[in-house]
């Protein structure tokens, strides 16, 4: 097992992150108790999808990919990999997964170490070699490590109340008289506000704890570069694929080692992951950190 050392400046910046989360989502809360407009069904009814959501992560995220649990018998190499790193990080080995894709990408799901799943397409498969191959395998256990699922779904949860109330509460308010019509549009737009404040500080979070799955990788493999190798090379393979492929898989991005399309400029600040020349740079650092 290796000493997990801590990147206390980004443990401060995701817990100043997660303050502000609160903060929104208190505001959030005091002003749906100020208005009064009857919201119990809906927290109940969100309540129990986010339930469901936590607790079947792991089947939906793998039905939606078309993963395949495999056996050491059908994966020896891949089992033997994940086995060793699990050793080295003391986490508990997760299941495995196959998805038959050429899109080069991989992912781990589950709410807790033990309920994990750490899967891999045939795509990265056949693109890294060995050394890097297991520096994502690494990069995913660290999400494991992390419970990233369990916390980015709790930091979710009234972020998609207020989208739900955005797209829904017009809908259902719509014939209220003129009094009442006025607080459900005065809930509505802050509705708006605070979901979009809430979704860019949840995609803030996580480009953070993406960092930290970066930093996790390099910790357990001890060789930063081979991570920032395979991420270079599934970034300069993904504009080969074909966009039909990469669309089938977009609504993945956020679970994936790289997402398999991302935006520019201003839609950075919305993106889930950091720039895989941030993350590079970052590597090269720890590198240098891990060579004193």
């Amino acid at each position: 097992m290796r000493k997990w050392k801590t990147d206390w400046g980004l443990q401060s910046r995701m817990f100043f992150t997660m303050f502000l989360l609160f903060l929104v989502y208190m505001f959030f809360l005091v002003f749906l108790s100020f208005q009064g407009a009857g919201m119990n069904v809906m927290l109940i009814f969100i309540g129990v999808f986010m339930f469901l959501q936590f607790f079947m992560s792991d089947k939906l995220v793998l039905w939606s990919m078309g993963a395949k649990i495999v056996s050491e018998s059908e994966e020896p190499k891949l089992h033997e990999t994940i086995t060793r790193l699990c050793a080295i990080a003391d986490l508990p080995k997760p299941k495995v997964a196959v998805v038959h894709s050429s899109v080069p990408n991989a992912f781990a799901t589950g709410r807790s170490p033990s309920k994990a799943v750490v899967a891999v397409t045939t795509g990265i498969m056949q693109t890294l070699n060995q050394s890097e191959l297991e520096a994502v395998l690494a990069h995913e256990l660290s999400h494991v490590k992390n419970r990233d699922v369990m916390v980015m779904t709790i930091a979710s949860f009234l972020s998609t109340v207020a989208f739900f109330l955005v797209r829904y509460l017009l809908f259902f308010g719509g014939g209220s008289r003129n009094r009442e019509s006025g607080g459900i549009m005065a809930a509505w737009f802050v509705s708006i506000l605070v979901w979009l404040i809430s979704l860019m500080l949840i995609r803030t979070l996580s480009r953070y704890r993406e960092f930290s799955a970066d930093r996790g990788a390099a910790l357990i493999t001890g060789t930063p570069s081979n991570l920032a190798s395979a991420l270079m090379k599934i970034s300069g393979i993904m504009p080969r694929i074909p966009k039909d492929d990469l669309r089938k898989v977009e609504g993945m991005n956020a679970f994936f080692i790289i997402p398999a399309i991302s935006g520019s400029s201003l839609m950075n600040l919305f993106s889930t992951h950091p720039s895989v020349e941030k993350r590079i740079a970052a590597l090269e650092n720890l590198e240098k950190e891990l060579e004193r």
